[in-house]
């Protein structure tokens, strides 16, 4: 069995977030190499099975975790509101057949029925883990970003028989004028620039931090879910995750006080004491 190329840039080594010590293969349980193998035997990954981890809606939620999202409004890696309340991080690598699957099959109706509505707001993590054509396509889709064709890359680059291709400098060219990325020069330029090797050397750190050792890795407000999993994996866990934040919201409103009345009620004590 191939293993993925070692990174080019950063450490694996878990990192601590708070009290929370996330390890690889640990509480994420993420899904083996053997789901997200770039070259693997079987290219037809419309039929093939998601990755073999256990990915209960009702698992641990991890408050640490989701403090990992961004919610930055200028993120040209996200989609949907930056103050939406559940936020579903992907940490994925072009080469990957099962993120490919997610893109094709699942992501877009992610989109659709929770984007749309304000329930949702995907975030993109480079995460390129099988060697120097994962590198050129993270900072590829980085750079389309900063012309604002992100998501068309994104589209492209896991379209059909698109890593099949493989991801040398000229296909991603290719891929940017696909598209509809309008200054090639420019494209070029930011994909070998260190702002794109910094962004996606960024985004690997985090992934490696909390413990990520396969693609397609996912939090969805703090909750791990690993591989391609079936579309009713990721709805139970945006649903459940939109109700947990509609109820604390509630609760934090209930308890909430007016600070007009507070001063006035501290007012009238001090004015008792005094008589």
């Amino acid at each position: 069995m191939p293993t993925p190329k070692k990174s080019t840039s950063g450490s694996k080594k878990p990192l601590v977030y708070g009290a929370v010590i996330v390890v690889a293969a640990g509480l994420l349980g993420f899904a083996s190499y053997k789901a997200t193998a770039p070259d693997s035997s079987s290219t037809d990954t419309s039929t093939a099975p998601a990755a073999e981890v256990s990915a209960d809606p009702q698992a641990g939620i991890y408050p640490e975790l989701a403090k990992l999202a961004r919610r930055d409004t200028g993120d040209k890696l996200a989609v949907g509101r930056a103050d939406a309340p559940v936020v579903l991080i992907e940490y994925a690598d072009f080469k990957c057949g099962y993120c490919g699957k997610f893109a094709r099959d699942t992501e877009p109706e992610l989109i659709k029925e929770y984007v749309e509505d304000g329930t949702l707001r995907i975030e993109w993590r480079n995460f390129p883990i099988f060697g120097e054509e994962s590198e050129n396509a993270a900072r590829g889709a980085w750079a389309a970003g900063q012309q604002d064709r992100f998501w068309e890359f994104h589209a492209a680059a896991y379209a059909e028989g698109a890593k099949e291709k493989g991801f040398g400098k000229d296909r991603v060219k290719a891929l940017a004028q696909e598209a509809g990325v309008k200054d090639l020069a420019r494209f070029m330029k930011d994909l070998d620039g260190e702002a794109a090797r910094a962004a996606v050397a960024k985004d690997q750190e985090q992934a490696y931090g909390i413990g990520a050792t396969s693609t397609p890795s996912f939090l969805i407000n703090g909750r791990p879910i690993a591989g391609a999993q079936p579309k009713e994996t990721f709805t139970q866990a945006i649903e459940t995750a939109a109700e947990q934040a509609k109820t604390a919201g509630k609760a934090g409103a209930g308890t909430t006080e007016d600070p007009a009345e507070d001063s006035e009620d501290t007012a009238k004590d001090s004015e008792g004491s005094a008589k």
